[in-house]
């Protein structure tokens, strides 16, 4: 398959699943509450409080029940947009105090700068925010990854289970679906993907994992095709 553009997950993908769960959602957990308190009146944190609200049906939730609420979707580990985004804001200060790095698998670093060097355009698509994908990248093991990507797409442009997701992914990088590879250790959303007439690579890095009908590698080194 020709290649010119590359859409990448991250958990379970380009870095372990284990890293967010056993290190950044603590950490937005231990501190979500009082950074609310904190920062409740700045235009951007506002947005995403009054967003919690009307995604839980509960317009007039005063901040401790909205801290509630957010602190119970961390737990279940909700894909919800403004919950995403705000941990994004509490994270920011771990990476920048030095607190922790973004977990990239070497071989994930090692490919991605190849594929960058080969001219092949690199995405990044994930329930995170955009914002915390950044920062994942950019205070990484490997130091600040972000210059290899040419963009970086999160739940605001749909679920990640959604065909018309990626439709809109080809759309804004202009690259014609059947020349875009994503990658992902998800069946479902590779499915999603593949109606959307993206190609599609399953990483599989774990044994018993669930596996579909895709391609399969067990790191990106195993990723094949023609560039």
């Amino acid at each position: 398959m020709m290649i010119r553009a590359i859409v990448t997950d991250i958990e379970g993908t380009t870095g372990a699943i284990s890293f967010v769960h056993r290190v950044l959602f603590p950490y937005a957990r231990a501190y979500l509450s009082d950074f609310l308190r904190r920062h409740q009146d700045e235009p951007e944190v506002a947005a995403q409080i009054h967003a919690t609200r009307e995604l839980a049906g509960e317009p007039d939730a005063d901040l401790e029940h909205v801290t509630t609420l957010l602190e119970g979707w961390i737990d279940a580990d909700r894909k919800a947009t403004p919950l995403k985004a705000l941990q994004g804001m509490v994270w920011e200060q771990g990476f920048k105090d030095g607190e922790f790095t973004g977990h990239v698998y070497p071989d994930a670093a090692e490919e991605m700068q190849r594929w960058h060097e080969a001219g092949i355009a690199l995405y990044v698509y994930s329930s995170g925010s955009v914002q915390a994908q950044k920062l994942l990248f950019g205070y990484s093991d490997f130091g600040d990854l972000t210059p290899l990507f040419s963009g970086f797409f999160d739940t605001t442009t749909g679920g990640k289970r959604e065909v018309e997701s990626y439709r809109r992914i080809v759309e804004a990088i202009a690259v014609p679906a059947g020349e875009v590879l994503f990658l992902s250790d998800v069946v479902a959303e590779l499915d999603a993907a593949a109606a959307a007439g993206l190609q599609t690579v399953q990483l599989v890095r774990e044994e018993g994992m669930e596996t579909g009908d895709h391609p399969m590698a067990a790191s990106f080194t195993a990723v094949r095709f023609d560039d």
